[in-house]
């Protein structure tokens, strides 16, 4: 049994380059690796623009701004959902803004495919129970899962980010 991501474009603004889809796919594969999720997990990824990630950020976090990426944890404490047509444990959706994941990836000098890859790994993090709100240990550690699966991926970060650090 395979895991079941499935990708929605519901924006017009940035063009979904080739091969992005496939890129999704294989960090999601890889953090459920990673992470030694051994079941089949099904997670949605929606694509859309700045204006609608400001309006689902504002009616779930009270932050009426665009941000880069949205999770919505489906499971709790580990425990998840089946979905019965494909017996998927049920992990959640990710949203991502491709309007502002091309701005990041402007701004930091590496492919958008390269964001979007970052954006999603992390995302994962957060659907499999993951948090960085509170700093200290727990984003330190997200982190550091963030740095392997997207070595494991070919994408580490060094390469791209190492003039802010």
């Amino acid at each position: 049994m395979s895991n079941k991501v499935m990708i929605t474009n519901d924006q017009k603004t940035v063009k979904v380059p080739a091969g992005l889809r496939i890129l999704i796919r294989r960090a999601c594969n890889a953090v459920l690796e990673h992470e030694k999720f051994e079941d089949p997990a099904e997670i949605s990824v929606t694509f859309v623009d700045n204006a609608k990630i400001a309006e689902l950020n504002n009616e779930y976090r009270n932050k009426p701004m665009p941000t880069d990426v949205l999770s919505f944890p489906l499971g709790e404490n580990g425990v998840y959902d089946v979905d019965e047509s494909n017996g998927c444990k049920m992990l959640g959706d990710i949203v991502i803004s491709m309007e502002r994941a091309m701005e990041q990836a402007e701004l930091y000098g590496h492919p958008l495919q390269r964001e979007v890859a970052f954006l999603t790994v992390h995302s994962m993090l957060h659907l499999l129970g993951y948090d960085h709100e509170n700093g200290g240990i727990e984003a330190v550690r997200m982190r550091e899962k963030e740095e392997a699966v997207l070595t494991q991926l070919g994408l580490s970060r060094t390469i791209s980010y190492g003039a802010e650090e």
